[in-house]
């Protein structure tokens, strides 16, 4: 950023989010004068770092619903972003797909007139003029292990967690009958609305679960932790049962199910692919926090 003056002999500036100041024209200071905390220029400087902090965080939030939802993004509009170093910065090296499903590549670059520049897995750098672009998520790439293995040769790293995202495939369907859940086999039942692999998780409080479940970017809506993906172009929410609203004693995860938009629970037999791996990754983070006895592993 340009320096701006602020008191007699001195200018100020943001550097990596914090207010800097030099004498006029010099070096800069190590730390900001006293004279200058409390300046009007200071505190718009220190107000401005703030919003910049969250416009970051409501870049990456926004790519990863895109990805998680698998939506058409016009390449248009992300052309348009792209100077922005916020949603650069969200976007780069995302795995992209055009008009081919198949052909996935990492975005690299986007021209003025709306392109996008990609690496194929072939190492090539491509371009995309397709009208709109997917971001999909990681359950959806095929040969999703190739994908993981080229990008690391490439030293790929992704602000918005895709490639290297936990997936779990959803199991076949068994007949009905089978155990709810999946089960040694590898099924699910048809007719059964719920997955009990992680529940049972116990924690020393309600509220530590509650707190464990929004400190992982999830909801928290009665007594429930949820999450909403769309998947095939129909939105659904997973919910994982935690605990009655204030209930300040032990608590433990309950069943993972999914909703849809009425609220009417959907059988596991109708749960999609990217609905179930994003629920399923639900249940394993919070279970992941639970109270482990010693000597055990439960």
């Amino acid at each position: 950023m340009a320096w701006l003056a602020a008191g007699e002999g001195y200018e100020i500036s943001l550097d990596d989010g914090r207010v800097v100041a030099r004498r006029t024209g010099g070096r800069q200071l190590k730390s900001l004068p006293k004279a200058l905390r409390d300046h009007p220029e200071a505190d718009r400087l220190r107000r401005l770092s703030e919003w910049l902090d969250r416009h970051v965080a409501s870049c990456v939030a926004q790519v990863d619903a895109w990805m998680v939802s698998s939506l058409p993004v016009p390449t248009g509009l992300i052309a348009r972003v792209w100077p922005d170093e916020a949603w650069q910065s969200a976007l780069r090296d995302m795995a992209v797909v055009g008009d081919d499903p198949d052909e996935v590549g990492f975005l690299r670059d986007a021209t003025p007139d709306g392109e996008l520049k990609v690496v194929d897995l072939d190492g090539e750098t491509v371009r995309l003029s397709a009208r709109t672009v997917t971001l999909p998520h990681p359950v959806l790439l095929p040969d999703l292990e190739d994908v993981r293995d080229f990008a690391a040769e490439l030293g790929i790293t992704q602000r918005v967690e895709q490639i290297h995202r936990a997936t779990w495939a959803k199991p076949v369907t068994g007949r009905p009958g089978t155990a709810p859940g999946t089960t040694a086999t590898g099924t699910v039942a048809a007719s059964t609305t719920e997955v009990r692999d992680y529940a049972g998780g116990k924690f020393a409080s309600r509220f530590g679960l509650a707190a464990r479940a929004t400190g992982l970017g999830y909801r928290v809506s009665g007594g429930y932790a949820t999450c909403k993906v769309r998947d095939g172009g129909r939105g659904t929410e997973a919910s994982v049962w935690i605990g009655e609203p204030y209930w300040d004693g032990e608590s433990e995860t309950g069943a993972l199910s999914w909703h849809d938009e009425d609220g009417r629970a959907v059988r596991l037999s109708e749960v999609g692919p990217v609905a179930w791996s994003e629920g399923m990754r639900m249940a394993a983070a919070l279970y992941a926090g639970r109270t482990i006895e010693e000597g055990g592993d439960k």
